[in-house]
């Protein structure tokens, strides 16, 4: 059954309500089932954990998919934890597969407990009677053996060089070296990160998979899509309006997925420049109050470069002089010091163009919206 809205915002729903990614989504498919494992490097809201639940849709018959997003774990007994469940939700119980796996999942005296809504599994270990390096291992190497193929996606993957186990990631690479029928994909949104645990050679994960950085989607491939999705619901939008709503949203998914479901949600007939410009209104008045505490957190100087970054969308030379004395920014160490907080608490992030130049943006399209309607 479709959904009365075509564009979701936080899930995979299915291929009817996904944008394109026909190249990656091949990509990564032919990297598993030759046997390479992928890094997948984006900036967070951009499309990275639709595109993995994508891929596990269009996997060959007899291979599975298991994502678990380890961005809140501290250790790596939350890591066994969450994997634990996030195999017991994909491994239905009631097949040769599941009864194998299950069978020994229990033998690890799990604590079962399942969610009120969705009546999904939750397992959790006790901490006081569990390794969790030695039940980790025996989870790879059972799942290795049960005459299947699988993928384990593991978001947000650089959270492992905080964990308080040392050289966790050399005792990981260790095991994931033993296996024959797992493969993994490592997604994560911190590029210099990801990058330093892939591509450093002092790291234990150096080059051990084929690396993938997703950018945003091609704007006209983007207006196809949303122009489709009206009209198979009976609604109207031109290509016009389409093209503003993408540029209010800098191309980026999550904004131009969540301004679609809100213009989508109001269209009775025609969504009218009126209607989209409205919606992006009423979507940055109810994030004001984030808004004034992240101004409010920030000392004046990194409000006054971030206002600059946002009024400039890219800023190629923070150091230069003409954009200091044009934002009143002061010295150029100050910048670099404001810069260094803002791209540590996510506010501000470093990418390059398509030619390879470092530039700076705003990270929240919104906040960036905001502060250039309202130069507080």
């Amino acid at each position: 059954m479709k959904s009365v809205n075509p564009f979701p915002i936080n899930q995979y729903l299915g291929p009817y309500y996904f944008c394109d990614r026909e190249e990656e989504t091949s990509r990564l498919i032919s990297n598993l089932v030759n046997g390479n494992s992928t890094t997948l490097i984006a900036h967070r809201r951009i499309g990275k954990t639709g595109l993995i639940h994508h891929v596990f849709h269009k996997l060959p018959k007899g291979w599975q998919g298991i994502y678990i997003d380890i961005q809140e774990t501290e250790n790596l007994f939350d890591f066994l934890n969450l994997l634990a469940t996030g195999l017991a939700r994909a491994i239905p119980q009631k097949t040769r597969t599941g009864t194998r796996f299950w069978g020994f999942l229990a033998s690890l005296r799990p604590v079962f407990s399942f969610d009120g809504l969705s009546g999904q599994p939750q397992v959790s270990f006790d901490i006081k009677s569990t390794d969790p390096q030695k039940d980790l291992e025996s989870i790879l190497k059972v799942l290795d053996g049960l005459g299947e193929k699988f993928v384990i996606a593991i978001d947000e993957f650089q959270q492992i060089i905080q964990y308080p186990e040392t050289n966790t990631d050399t005792w990981l690479r260790s095991k994931m070296q033993q296996l024959h029928n797992v493969f993994f994909i490592f997604s994560g949104s911190q590029q210099h990160l990801m990058t330093e645990l892939f591509s450093s050679p002092d790291r234990p994960f150096y080059r051990s998979t084929l690396f993938m950085k997703l950018d945003k989607l091609p704007g006209d491939v983007y207006a196809k899509f949303i122009r489709k999705k009206f009209q198979e619901n009976k609604k109207s939008i031109d290509l016009p309006v389409i093209k503003e709503m993408l540029e209010w949203t800098n191309h980026h998914t999550f904004y131009v997925q969540q301004l679609c479901n809100r213009v989508f949600a109001q269209t009775t007939d025609v969504a009218t420049p009126e209607l989209w410009r409205q919606v992006a209104g009423s979507i940055l008045a109810e994030q004001e109050i984030v808004f004034f505490t992240i101004r409010n957190l920030l000392t004046k100087h990194q409000w006054r470069l971030l206002k600059a970054i946002a009024a400039d969308h890219k800023v190629y030379q923070p150091t230069a002089g003409n954009f200091i004395s044009r934002n009143e920014l002061g010295s150029s160490a100050a910048v670099l010091r404001s810069l260094n907080v803002l791209i540590t608490n996510e506010l501000v992030m470093h990418d390059f163009d398509k030619d390879g130049n470092s530039f700076y943006a705003v990270y929240d399209v919104y906040l960036q919206r905001w502060v250039e309607m309202n130069r507080l």
